[in-house]
């Protein structure tokens, strides 16, 4: 099982969203995911883990490092809802993470959603269909 993303900008940040399990067989995928967020947006990225199902160790360090990578552009990293199978705990090597409850709390401390937004996702994201060629089914 890997992971479905979702990356939306706002004017003054980003939010990444995953769903799926943030394991070792998806940690490439994230990362790629958040080499996305750098490459299309500016300021924080609040990473949305609502509906994640869970996450390993790899997969918390893969957080962590992300924390990292967005630090060395001049970003921050955020969390909204993290899973219930545990919290991540960086070390003292790693900048701040923020944590918030859920993402509309991470929302409100960013003054909510502006008017302008972009969004791109992973063909699996869900709720979205991929349209069929006309005449498959």
């Amino acid at each position: 099982m890997t992971i479905e993303w979702r990356y939306t900008t706002q004017r003054d940040f980003c939010v990444l969203s995953l769903s799926g399990f943030l394991g070792a067989d998806a940690v490439d995928r994230f990362a790629g995911a958040v080499g996305w967020a750098l490459a299309r947006g500016t300021g924080p990225v609040i990473l949305d883990l609502t509906e994640l199902r869970g996450w390993s160790a790899g997969g918390q360090l893969a957080v962590t490092q992300a924390a990292r990578r967005l630090a060395d552009e001049g970003r921050s990293l955020e969390l909204a809802a993290i899973p219930a199978d545990g919290s991540l705990v960086p070390d003292g090597t790693h900048p701040p993470i923020p944590v918030h409850c859920d993402l509309a709390a991470a929302l409100a401390a960013h003054h909510g959603v502006s008017g302008h937004t972009r969004e791109w996702h992973s063909d699996d994201w869900p709720g979205v269909r991929t349209p069929t060629p006309q005449g498959q089914m």
